[in-house]
């Protein structure tokens, strides 16, 4: 997911869960994979009751297969809980460079998806991570061949043929009848 703010686009890499003791350590759930990714960055940009500001993480450890966090600042149970919810965001230019023909789930979303036929299926909505391949999800908008939703493998050069962010397009290899 991305978000806009004052001329910087945002990517959302996690959310902060519930409590743990009595420190202000709170449970941290990561959009990243490997999930200990999003420890490569310690600030944070978040929006808390409307306003924004910046966390950072100032301790954190693995316990079983979750993340702890500490954020600095945020001490107590009843100061941390105010946490509790929000999501943490990073500019997108803080993230490494992809090799070419890689992409981010975020630059993926909301591009337009074209089957080889020149039929238009929507918007990619978002993706899904099924163990096997991912998967866009495909919603259907105004200008799409129906109302449809579609769950598109993503495959690279068997389903997807192309990925054009300028044009905001993906092209694929899929029928408009498929998993009918």
């Amino acid at each position: 997911m991305s978000k806009s703010a004052t001329n910087n686009e945002w990517v959302v890499l996690g959310e902060v869960g519930r409590v743990h003791g009595l420190q202000g350590w709170l449970k941290l759930i990561s959009f990243t994979a490997p999930i200990e990714n999003i420890l490569d960055y310690s600030q944070f940009h978040a929006v808390i009751k409307g306003n924004s500001t910046e966390l950072e993480i100032d301790d954190h450890r693995r316990q079983n297969k979750a993340l702890l966090v500490h954020f600095k600042g945020y001490d107590d149970p009843e100061t941390a809980r105010l946490l509790t919810g929000t999501e943490l965001a990073i500019a997108t230019e803080k993230l490494p460079q992809l090799e070419s023909g890689e992409f981010y789930w975020h630059q993926l979303e909301g591009l337009e998806v074209v089957n080889q036929h020149g039929q238009r299926f929507g918007r990619v909505s978002h993706l899904l991570e099924t163990g096997a391949n991912d998967v866009l999800v495909v919603a259907a908008d105004s200008d799409s061949i129906d109302d449809r939703e579609r769950l598109i493998p993503y495959l690279r050069d068997s389903v997807v043929s192309e990925i054009d962010l300028e044009d905001e397009t993906i092209r694929v290899n899929w029928e408009a009848d498929f998993l009918d």
